[in-house]
């Protein structure tokens, strides 16, 4: 219908672009009851908008990095547990070392041999069964860590080391070489599981130094995450109380508006009474 076949009164006019305001403002605040947001798009709030995409997409991309923190504590707790393990045994094989040197017997000392090498190749096989997720760093394995927003923006390179016997510079012996008079043989043995358990005390440092780190960013990516989203909600959020009172107040409107369009139809409708 074309704007001019109904002529209308300049009152029913007024009232009813009050009306058109009204309703227009009933069905944004009944969006932003039901969105709960009162930025829903950039026609909303432009600048309100785009800064609280900014923090959104921000969080994301450091969400991302806390799987990659995550797996690398595994990680490095594997290690640590290999590394308790692996210790548990080299001081197992001192005291046989130990008991082997406290005796002359060439029977004993030829057990206690067995027993040395059957240790030391447990050794060896837990460094190899330390690994997480096809990293192993007791077997010299690497892992770099990413923490930024960007690729290369903050790393951790947490480096490994080869935990097995042969990494450890521990010599498997020989019953000969702990016979009846290689006492000194058996000396350099012990001196070695010394020197291994130094080197693993060492080592088990440097790795609970990274997972400090670790942790450590861990925890700051949770609370910058959780800092991005409250800004991007204060942004955007609205306010449910107040759009509530501001439904209840626009309805009253809308009511007043019909009632008082209606008044202003009644000049056009004293016209009837005329016939």
């Amino acid at each position: 219908m074309a704007i001019g076949d109904i002529s209308l009164t300049s009152g029913m006019r007024s009232n009813l672009l009050s009306l058109q305001g009204t309703a227009k403002s009933i069905d944004q605040t009944q969006n932003r009851l039901s969105s709960g947001k009162r930025v829903n798009t950039p026609l909303d709030n432009p600048t309100n908008y785009f800064a609280a995409q900014g923090h959104v997409e921000r969080a994301s991309d450091l969400s991302v990095r806390k799987d990659g923190m995550a797996e690398a504590i595994q990680m490095v707790k594997a290690a640590d547990t290999g590394i308790k393990a692996i210790t548990s045994l080299i001081e197992a094989a001192k005291g046989v070392a130990g008991a082997a040197l406290a005796t002359s017997d060439a029977a004993e000392r030829s057990t206690y041999t067995t027993t040395f090498n059957t240790l030391l190749s447990q050794v060896s096989q837990l460094a190899s069964d330390s690994g997480y997720r096809g990293t192993n760093l007791l077997t010299a394995g690497s892992q770099t860590v990413e923490f930024g927003q960007r690729t290369n923006a903050a790393t951790l390179q947490i480096s490994g080391f080869n935990a097995t016997a042969t990494g450890l510079t521990i010599q498997s012996t020989v019953a000969t070489a702990w016979s009846a008079s290689g006492s000194s043989a058996i000396s350099s043995s012990s001196s070695e599981l010394e020197s291994a358990l130094s080197f693993l005390r060492s080592k088990s440092s440097s790795l609970s130094a990274n997972l400090s780190v670790v942790t450590t960013r861990q925890d700051f990516t949770n609370s910058m995450i959780n800092t991005l989203q409250t800004g991007a909600d204060n942004l955007t959020l609205a306010d449910t109380n107040e759009e509530g009172a501001n439904m209840l107040m626009l309805q009253t409107r809308q009511n007043l508006g019909i009632t008082s369009l209606s008044m202003a139809s009644q000049s056009a409708q004293a016209v009837l009474r005329l016939f």
